[in-house]
């Protein structure tokens, strides 16, 4: 059988299928299985274990991880409770499960449709999770000393712009010749965003699926934190000036919401940078972020390619809104420095 691997399961390579178990086996977030695919929606590629595309076709087997999803422009989605006849591909990376919801632009093209063929399991026959599967999670350290500065990057929503709000700022701070590493806390898996953030020109860029999660919706607050200082002592490795943390999705988020509550995540962080799509986007953020006591430093996002929307949204913050080409300059260490964030 020739089973192509999903990004979700790189690492996997002694293993076995076992298919007696496919209907009484209960799945978590991290079990690995193989699936046939059925029909195709809107996947039609995955992710391969070596982060480029791989195109798949009705009949072909894949190797993927069970894992729940939270995007509100595309799929929600969960990890099943009972078996079932077929399973959707929730993301590209290879988090599956089935369908809840999606948005309605991807009503026509629908989901691409699996069957579980069995669990990868290991010699002794046990389910293989992906998660710390070659490591072991850090447990959070509240009251670390850290030698660098922490900048949270937040969006209002999906799509709000806050990845590239990131990529660039790791771009300006590497050209203020600064040490910047970029983490990814939340999500769904598709590399897609450390990779960008690589390329704008950070020390190291690192994810959740780095750590074998394929995604962290419905993670609790204990996990997410030891995540948090696993994906630090990976960043710590470079001996970095600034970490840049990016979380998923929006302040309404459910573990958006969470971190931003926890005051042990917030003491570490030295400022936010705030995203939105819209106007009403920013300064409804603003409002909602006041409520946890936070004052993001600055503005960015979708927002500002529009001049009109940009317009409407200075006479109203206090905030500077930030260009793209002001993002990657040297000159936003400047600004950090000013507003006594600097490394």
């Amino acid at each position: 059988m020739n089973v192509k691997k999903t990004i979700a399961c790189k690492g996997v390579e002694d293993y076995k299928i076992n298919r007696k178990i496919k209907k009484v086996y209960l799945p978590k977030p991290g079990d690995l299985a193989v699936f046939k695919v059925l029909e195709l929606g809107k996947h039609t590629s995955v992710q391969g274990v070596n982060g480029n595309n791989t195109y798949i076709f009705p009949g072909d087997y894949i190797m993927a991880s069970f894992g729940n999803r939270y995007a509100s422009d595309q799929f929600e989605g969960y990890v099943p409770t009972k078996y079932h006849r077929e399973y959707q591909i929730l993301g590209k990376g290879g988090a599956i499960g089935i369908l809840e919801s999606m948005h309605a632009k991807l009503e026509d093209k629908g989901t691409t449709n699996l069957q579980l063929v069995g669990y990868v399991v290991d010699k002794e026959n046990e389910v293989i999770n992906a998660k710390y599967m070659h490591s072991d999670p850090i447990k959070f350290q509240p009251n670390a000393e850290r030698s660098y500065k922490m900048i949270l990057s937040l969006g209002s929503s999906m799509d709000s712009g806050k990845t590239t709000t990131a990529g660039f700022l790791c771009r300006g701070l590497r050209a203020a010749k600064k040490k910047v590493v970029y983490i990814k806390l939340t999500g769904t898996i598709y590399t897609k965003d450390r990779h960008f953030a690589r390329d704008c020109g950070a020390h190291g860029a690192y994810d959740f699926s780095n750590f074998g999660f394929p995604s962290t919706y419905l993670c609790d607050k204990a996990e997410l934190l030891n995540l948090h200082e696993t994906l630090l002592a990976e960043a710590e490795k470079h001996n970095p000036d600034y970490v840049i943390i990016e979380i998923a999705d929006g302040l309404l988020q459910k573990e958006t919401a969470m971190l931003l509550g926890c005051e042990e995540f917030m003491n570490q962080i030295s400022d936010v940078i705030f995203s939105a799509a819209d106007s009403l986007g920013i300064l409804a953020g603003i409002n909602i972020l006041g409520t946890y006591g936070i004052t993001p430093f600055a503005v960015s996002g979708l927002f500002t390619t529009s001049p009109l929307l940009i317009k409407e949204v200075v006479p109203n913050i206090s905030q500077p809104v930030l260009m793209l080409e002001d993002l990657g300059s040297a000159d936003i260490f400047q600004l950090l420095q000013k507003l006594k964030i600097a490394a």
